[in-house]
């Protein structure tokens, strides 16, 4: 639980430090600043997205069995998505941009940080209460994974739609088509290292040759697949110390607070751009950017709605698996409410095509809010399990 807490105070220090910043920075230095963090947090979020690929662990053999599995993960990521889209266009623009497609492409792509489940504080947190040979855990496991993979896929559609589609697309397509092809077919095939300073220098490499892609061939390819896909051809090896899980840990602390950093300034009372990345055209004119900052009681609103929509859209597994209690299958729900950093590594994305407003300060705070409930639905997933096979075994021993 304190870990928890220690993701959403990070998190909320580099946003605090994101406004008093701007102020203490001289001009002709901001540059060089955004600059580091940037490149630093995209080296966080390149070692934990090589993590989350080498939690992807399938039965090649057993795909069809993945099938239904992959369908109802992918209902699970997106209808969170949606509601939370609607959500941002129908209430937080006026009537006259409900027809925009502008509109809509921004907050189909802001809000897609609702989608991913938080797989690494999940895993831990189930394991540490006894949950790990249970069939929520076994289920969540899979889930979690295949949603997080189908934001990732999904992000390059999006991505797509925020530059238009140009001929460099049907080069990235090629790319991600043959990342994938890779991936399965040599998924924990490499026995190499994984140690912590490994995957770091894993990492770094990642961003080099993206970087290096985007500079010579002019195509912008995001740091998510490629790591995920370097996690996925890796023999997985468990390695469980002292000093693994705290690198690990700061590693994804350190993260969280560069995502706050990165926030634009709005104590002022409204939205700057100065601060974010730069890279489209589509940028330049910014819906959701342009809209006036609100009051914080009016925000603080708004992110218990976002909260409920995003989290009433993760209770598709209740509808499914009816061979199971209801109690295991609102656990799986209730499971699934957990956010983290892919999702924040959402919220970065989105902020390199100038997407602020009051919709990024919302959905930054609704992932505060998530991770600070995050040992409540924990200790709810629990309960729900002890019912579950509480009652099971009194049906057996009838």
């Amino acid at each position: 639980m304190r870990k928890i807490l220690l993701f959403s105070l990070f998190l909320i220090v580099g946003l605090v430090a994101s406004q008093l910043l701007p102020g203490w920075i001289a001009p002709e230095n901001a540059a060089g600043w955004k600059g580091v963090t940037d490149t630093l947090l995209y080296i966080c979020l390149a070692f934990i997205m090589i993590n989350v690929g080498r939690e992807f662990e399938v039965d090649k053999a057993r795909w069809r069995s993945y099938v239904s599995d992959y369908f109802i993960a992918m209902a699970t990521a997106a209808l969170p998505w949606l509601l939370v889209a609607v959500y941002y266009v129908a209430v937080l623009l006026p009537e006259s941009q409900y027809g925009e497609w502008g509109a809509w492409r921004e907050s189909l792509l802001l809000s897609r940080f609702a989608a991913p489940t938080s797989a690494g504080i999940l895993f831990t947190m189930l394991a540490a209460i006894g949950l790990g040979r249970s069939w929520i855990y076994r289920k969540i496991q899979v889930l979690a994974i295949f949603d997080d993979l189908d934001t990732i896929l999904l992000m390059i559609p999006l991505q797509i739609m925020m530059v238009g589609f140009r001929m460099e697309v049907v080069v990235i397509l090629a790319v991600v088509t043959v990342l994938l092809g890779f991936g399965w077919r040599f998924l924990a095939r490499f026995n190499i290292g994984q140690r912590w300073w490994a995957i770091l220098l894993y990492a770094a490499g990642v961003i080099f040759v993206t970087w290096l892609v985007n500079r010579l061939f002019h195509i912008h390819i995001e740091v998510l697949l490629p790591a995920f896909v370097l996690g996925m051809v890796m023999r997985h090896r468990h390695i469980d110390t002292r000093v693994e899980r705290g690198v690990s840990t700061g590693i994804s602390f350190l993260f969280m607070l560069l995502v706050g950093l990165s926030m634009p300034y709005f104590a002022g009372g409204s939205i700057s751009t100065a601060t974010a990345t730069a890279g489209s055209d589509a940028a330049e004119a910014s819906i959701l950017g342009s809209q006036p900052m609100m009051s914080w009681g009016v925000i603080a609103v708004h992110v218990l709605v976002v909260s409920l929509l995003s989290n009433a859209g993760k209770l598709v597994p209740l509808f499914f698996y009816r061979d199971r209690m209801l109690e295991e299958r609102l656990a799986l729900s209730v499971g699934m409410f957990t956010r983290g950093e892919v999702g924040a590594g959402i919220i970065f994305i989105a902020l390199g095509y100038r997407i602020g407003g009051p919709a990024l300060v919302i959905s930054v705070l609704t992932l505060v809010l998530n991770l600070v409930l995050t040992g409540g639905f924990v200790v709810w997933v629990k309960r729900l399990a002890m019912r579950a096979y509480g009652e099971g075994e009194k049906t057996a021993a009838q």
